[in-house]
């Protein structure tokens, strides 16, 4: 059988080919401006939250559905 032959494709714009790779990859999120990041202060002693809890539960969701590790998941969100 004869296979067919390779496909010369030459690349003159080498700027614009590598921003379409580069978006390739990207996945844009966005959060709800409503969403209540820092908690609103208890009243109680000691150190407060850092984050609330649906920040919390929105940051564990990613982990479980992209399966990568807390501190990635963090970063991810941080970005």
């Amino acid at each position: 059988m004869s296979r067919w032959p390779p496909t010369k494709h030459k690349t003159t714009t080498w700027s614009s080919y590598n921003d379409g790779l580069k978006r390739r990859g990207s996945l844009s999120i966005w959060f709800d401006p409503e969403m209540v990041w820092v908690p609103p202060p208890n009243g109680k002693r000691g150190r407060q939250q850092q984050f609330s809890d649906a920040a919390i539960q929105t940051c564990l969701t990613l982990k479980v559905l992209f399966g990568t590790p807390l501190r990635q998941t963090t970063g991810f969100v941080q970005s």
